[in-house]
């Protein structure tokens, strides 16, 4: 239960950052990181076989998260990408070998999460730093 606490505070302190220090990338990491976490817990308490509900979820993240760094010219989004990939490839992973051990594959699924989440304040965290740096539009 504690795992879970420290977890949603570290999502709504991702959430905090972006909003006060963060651009506008920034807050669509934070939200679809929010986002993905709601829905996520929500189909873990509705259903016991919920595989397959989480994969599509976390595919749908990963799609978000490559549209925004394909939108974007900061570089966090690419990292964030490529973290969110390698859950997904765990989800492949499981479906290719169902008899993988249930707490391996929780554990794998959980894991990218905090670092996902890092790089998100990581990210606020910078843009506030760096935003006034913003090249000025030309006259």
């Amino acid at each position: 239960m504690i795992r879970i606490a420290i977890y949603y505070l570290l999502v709504l302190t991702g959430v905090a950052a972006a909003f006060r220090y963060g651009d506008r990338e920034t807050r669509w990491g934070a939200c679809i990181c929010l986002l993905a976490s709601l829905v996520s817990s929500a189909l873990l308490t509705l259903k016991n076989p919920v595989a397959q509900d989480v994969a599509v979820v976390d595919v749908a993240v990963l799609a978000c998260f490559v549209a925004l760094s394909l939108k974007t010219e900061r570089f966090w989004p690419l990292w964030v990408a490529g973290l969110q990939l390698t859950t997904v490839l765990g989800h492949v992973l499981r479906l290719l070998e169902p008899s993988l051990m249930d707490i391996a594959y929780a554990a794998a699924m959980r894991f990218w999460s905090y670092p996902i989440l890092l790089i998100v304040i990581a990210a606020a965290w910078r843009s506030k730093r760096y935003g006034s740096r913003a090249p000025e539009p030309a006259a």
